[in-house]
């Protein structure tokens, strides 16, 4: 669909975002398909990455830095007894190892250990920027460089199922957790390495991802219908449970 012209009130849109497209790309389709001038999102997904995208349009833009800093969830799996290069599926397997006879008690086991307060080092790979430069530009280039450990607190690290060598997870998590480096960090706790197989976000401050709208759907709406579908402003401040 393409408009001429299109206000669309201030406030949030939810997308369910499908593996492939980046964030950036999503926030370019709303652009283009309604002739909305200022959107932005609040929180990246990873390419491969599917889940809740929370998209922010007209002046509700000015809340993106507030909204970046809610807590979310994410399910995913994780494969046991190889790691990337970074930290996920997408990278390049740069050691194998075998996998211990692990049950799932044991693995829940070591899971727990990684709630509460704790610094993580960022991946490489990453969005994070140095003097400008983000750092999966660098590391395309074979450079790593010194990166600062960032806080994060882990309200639930679940494991729900393990066929080896694939585990399933939930994390409840704050902002800026890196679940890849969780992934990587549970895989060397284990001595085995592992990577993250698969992710998709679930839960980001109060709103969740079975109240979003595909983005195959997204782009078929009548300008009224997708105006049903914008959180207004003044909805934006509370939280959720995690």
């Amino acid at each position: 669909m393409s408009m001429n012209e299109f206000n669309a009130p201030a406030g949030a849109l939810l997308i369910d975002k499908p593996a492939g497209p980046t964030s950036h790309d999503i926030v370019h389709t709303v652009r283009q398909c309604y002739r909305i001038k200022k959107v932005g999102h609040c929180g990246t997904l990873d390419p491969a990455a599917t889940g809740l995208l929370i998209l922010l349009l007209g002046k509700a833009t000015k809340l993106s830095e507030k909204m970046m800093s809610d807590d979310k969830v994410y399910v995913g799996s994780i494969k046991l007894g190889e790691t990337t290069n970074t930290f996920d599926a997408e990278g390049e397997i740069d050691e194998t190892k075998p996998v211990p006879d692990l049950t799932l008690e044991a693995l829940q086991e070591t899971a727990t250990a990684f709630l509460g307060d704790q610094m993580q080092l960022p991946p490489m790979v990453s969005a994070i920027k140095i003097e400008g430069t983000p750092l999966y530009k660098l590391a395309r280039k074979g450079i790593e460089i010194e990166r600062r450990k960032r806080f994060i607190h882990l309200y639930k690290f679940i494991i729900s199922e393990y066929e080896p060598p694939h585990a399933w997870f939930k994390v409840a998590c704050t902002k800026g957790t890196y679940v890849r480096t969780l992934a990587h960090d549970l895989g060397q706790a284990l001595d085995c390495g592992a990577h993250l197989a698969g992710l998709r976000r679930t839960v980001s401050g109060q709103f969740k991802v079975n109240t979003a709208t595909r983005l195959e759907d997204l782009t078929t709406l009548s300008p009224n219908d997708l105006i049903k579908r914008i959180v207004p402003m003044h909805r934006l401040s509370s939280t959720a449970e995690l």
